[in-house]
């Protein structure tokens, strides 16, 4: 009988006793922090603070995972913000009454550079869905758009 709530009581003793390191250690809040931001889609804030979070526990693992997931949502961040911005510029192009061979080369190298920059994205498996498809949307539009202008 006595053995039936030892083994119960020191598991939940251990189990307090990490929880209670796990929120008062800086290192542990720090990656609590990081994790926040990079649920709320901040991951500039994010990778900060878990790279904050890491250097003060190199062992810290919660820090260094949420350091490199956020560091790949920053370059799908960043492949989609050039996207749009290469789209905008192509739109303005579209939009003239003639498109001259100039114009064409620039459209031409403008969707190189996004289809290719999308071979050098690697998803894992945390990556924010949403970029992962936001991101595979652009560059099938721009593998479309780069298929008409090479005929």
């Amino acid at each position: 009988m006595n053995s039936k709530y030892f083994f119960p009581i020191t598991a939940f003793v251990l189990v307090l006793i990490m929880v209670i390191y796990f929120l008062s250690h800086p290192s542990y809040e720090k990656s609590l922090e990081s994790k926040y931001y990079y649920e709320m889609g901040d991951y500039n804030k994010a990778y900060k603070s878990a790279n904050e979070a890491f250097s003060m526990d190199l062992y810290n693992r919660m820090a260094a995972t949420i350091m490199a997931q956020s560091k790949t949502a920053l370059k799908y961040v960043k492949y989609i913000d050039e996207a749009k911005k290469y789209m905008l510029d192509i739109n303005e192009i579209a939009n003239k009454t003639t498109i001259s061979d100039a114009d064409r080369a620039k459209i031409n190298m403008m969707s190189e550079i996004v289809v290719d920059s999308y071979t050098k994205l690697a998803p894992s498996v945390m990556t924010n869905k949403s970029l992962v498809n936001e991101a595979k949307k652009y560059h099938d539009n721009f593998e479309k758009l780069l298929e008409k202008v090479n005929r």
